[in-house]
């Protein structure tokens, strides 16, 4: 038994206070920094222990967060060459014929998203999308918040936790759940991934159109910023290798997606060969582009590229830092060996106290995995969501693969980033968004879901 103590309730407070802070549409850095010095201290006793695991724990989320920095800046370094040369127009070109309006933008974005992220997982698929993709989407009259709405929604929410091919997610769930292989999550919970996607998806779009009635001129403004850029291609000269490289890179990162299939790379691996071939393109194009001056070129688009992603994720640091505290792997880099994950603890004492009947049970199987995820790893939550999913489904006689694949919902598309400022960062910096924009334009959308997605379970249970 979980036994919770004064620093879990503080912990749990200072969490709400920070989601209030959010919902308040404030940032939320200082209560994020006081929270880090209150449980350092309540943890280490001294107030030198207490400043120590306020760097400590930046430090922690810093290396956690160190490989989006890096991919996102590489592919921001690449784009800029691109963009100089002007590739990226020619690249752009086919595209726009099929993107001939702001709805059908928004539904081919996302689709084409959704289903890269099924093979090579969305942090390589929103580097691969956003970096070709986003800018034509934005260019038939879909606002850049809408780009990054479709963008995240249909990776990070519907392609991450369906996760139909890799099968990641479920392979995890159904093995803490005592069930034979990933199928039974998948196909059990079939009914739910349908109601989670199509809800979602289609009440974003809602709300977004009715935004885009609004706010006209906002929109007016970015599409002709993308048309100018446009027009410009239409009547400027390119240069061999700009043709070149607009043919060498769509097939460099179609020749990865293949690679990764054959070579099964998943995860970081298959990032870090996005990340590879986004600096080597930049590198031969700018060579071959400006010879003599190359030097030069490179080391501004490395520097415009890392500037732009310390940038994005210098606020995020410090709110994922806080978060970090309730997960126990990054708990005890933050807070010492002994330390258990605060957030972890508490849903695990959630699942133990609630009295069990089929109501109680989903929401308290969609809240606890929502709730680990809130530190920003949609994986983390899918061990404890598989095991309360084999006690509950026992205990109440239920269909355990649909309680399963009920916390993996929850889990991943609170914690794998869609209404999470931390945990959103790669779609909000390729889009060039706000995080705590786009986790706000997301929220009401989710929680809908959310909320279908949990009636659905009970009738079907």
């Amino acid at each position: 038994m979980v036994q919770l103590t004064t620093i879990h309730w503080v912990y749990i407070a200072l969490v709400v206070i920070v989601l209030g802070v959010m919902a308040a549409r404030r940032d939320t850095l200082l209560p994020c920094i006081v929270g880090l010095f209150i449980i350092g201290y309540m943890a280490k006793g001294t107030l030198p222990g207490a400043l120590q695991v306020m760097y400590n724990a930046l430090v922690s989320a810093g290396s956690e967060f160190l490989g989006i920095i890096t991919i996102i800046s590489l592919v921001v370094a690449l784009s800029k060459y691109l963009s100089e040369a002007g590739s990226d127009y020619l690249i752009m070109r086919p595209a726009a014929k099929l993107m001939v309006n702001a709805n059908v933008a928004f539904w081919l974005l996302g689709i084409g998203m959704m289903i890269t992220s099924w093979f090579v997982w969305p942090s390589p698929a929103v580097a691969l999308i956003g970096a070709i993709l986003m800018p034509v989407a934005v260019r038939a009259g879909l606002p850049v918040i809408g780009a990054a709405m479709a963008m995240n929604l249909f990776g990070h929410g519907i392609g991450l936790s369906t996760d139909w091919i890799i099968q990641g997610a479920p392979s995890i769930t159904a093995k803490f759940a005592g069930l034979p292989d990933a199928s039974a999550v998948t196909m059990a919970g079939l009914p739910l991934f349908v109601v989670m996607s199509v809800s979602t998806t289609v009440i974003a779009f809602v709300l977004l159109k009715r935004d885009m009635a609004k706010n006209k001129l906002e929109v007016s403004e970015q599409t002709l910023g993308y048309q100018e850029a446009a027009a410009t291609g239409e009547a400027r000269t390119f240069s061999p290798v700009a043709k070149l490289m607009a043919v060498v890179t769509p097939l460099a990162f179609i020749l990865d997606i293949v690679a990764m299939l054959k070579l099964d790379l998943k995860g970081g691996d298959a990032t870090a060969l996005i990340g590879g071939t986004a600096l080597a393109l930049m590198t031969i194009g700018a060579t071959l582009e400006f010879k003599g001056e190359a030097f030069e070129k490179i080391t501004d688009y490395v520097r415009d590229g890392f500037m732009f992603g310390i940038k994005i994720f210098a606020p995020v640091i410090i709110i994922g830092a806080f978060f970090f505290l309730g997960a126990e792997g990054t708990a005890k880099a933050i807070l010492g060996e002994n330390a258990t994950g605060l957030m972890s603890d508490f849903a695990t004492w959630m699942a133990q106290n609630v009295p069990l009947s089929r109501v109680p049970v989903a929401f308290i199987q969609l809240l606890v995995g929502g709730v680990q995820g809130l530190d920003g790893s949609g994986f983390a939550p899918l061990p404890l969501v598989g095991t309360m999913a084999k006690t509950f489904g026992t205990a109440i006689d239920a269909n355990i693969g649909v309680l399963a694949a009920l916390g993996q919902i929850g889990g991943v598309w609170v914690g794998g980033g869609t209404i999470i400022p931390w945990g959103i960062i790669p779609v909000a910096a390729i889009c060039g968004v706000e995080p705590m924009d786009l986790a706000r334009r997301n929220f009401l959308p989710v929680m809908i879901g959310f909320l279908l997605t949990v009636i659905t379970a009970i009738i079907i249970m």
